[in-house]
């Protein structure tokens, strides 16, 4: 009846959220512009974004607004350290799912893949790849206790490299690129490429290791 009760109170707060166009860059750039000047603003904005990642809503959002308002390495620190924060919450929040939120992480790939695969070089190939829904890595890291010391390393590598690779075009339009911009095989294509090296680097140990009779982790 509490995770019920739980799950009900996030629905309605995500509701809530998007109806009120809050969760909205531009409305979250004009705020977070009266306040740039102060040295408080990049905390708040790490714990906006746990907030988010906590209850699996976007908080990658805010990588419009850091990356418009601060330089491109100071918008990638924010970013990142708040994906980790947030995914360390969402991972120890997991256990307070109901059995169908479980059973809906259980079925996803990238449920499986972790299973499988409970590595450091997974989960940044994960972080890494573009558009990638990162409250279902979360969560699935947490059901299956995945091990901190890859997925706490990961995610702040790989979120923080990504929004490194998108930080600059952003900031250089001013706060006027459009998702064409991040969409450009020149922007997110090293992210790919990088993710699906890593990707198949693990494919490649995994079999000579099965191969050779090496217990796989």
């Amino acid at each position: 009846m509490v995770k019920l009760l739980i799950l009900g109170v996030l629905i309605t707060i995500g509701a809530l959220l998007q109806l009120s166009g809050l969760l909205d860059p531009g409305e979250l750039i004009a705020i977070a512009r009266q306040y740039a000047d102060h040295w408080w603003l990049p905390v708040v904005l790490v714990l906006f974004q746990v907030v988010l990642f906590t209850f699996a809503l976007a908080g990658t959002v805010f990588l419009w607004v850091a990356a418009v308002l601060f330089p491109p390495l100071t918008a990638s620190i924010i970013l990142a350290a708040g994906a980790t924060l947030g995914g360390l919450s969402a991972y120890f929040f997991s256990a307070t799912l109901s059995d169908e939120w479980v059973h809906r992480v259980e079925s996803s790939h990238i449920y499986r893949v972790l299973h499988k695969q409970d590595n450091f070089f997974v989960l940044l190939a994960m972080r890494i790849m573009p558009a990638f829904p990162h409250g279902l890595v979360n969560y699935s890291a947490g059901i299956l206790k995945v091990n901190l010391a890859y997925f706490v390393p990961a995610t702040f590598i790989g979120i923080g490299l990504k929004s490194y690779i998108y930080a600059p075009v952003i900031y250089q339009a001013a706060g006027g690129a459009s998702l064409n911009d991040l969409l450009d095989i020149n922007t997110f294509g090293p992210l790919v490429l990088l993710s699906a090296v890593l990707l198949g680097c693990v494919i490649v140990k995994y079999q000579w290791d099965k191969k050779h009779g090496i217990p796989v982790e």
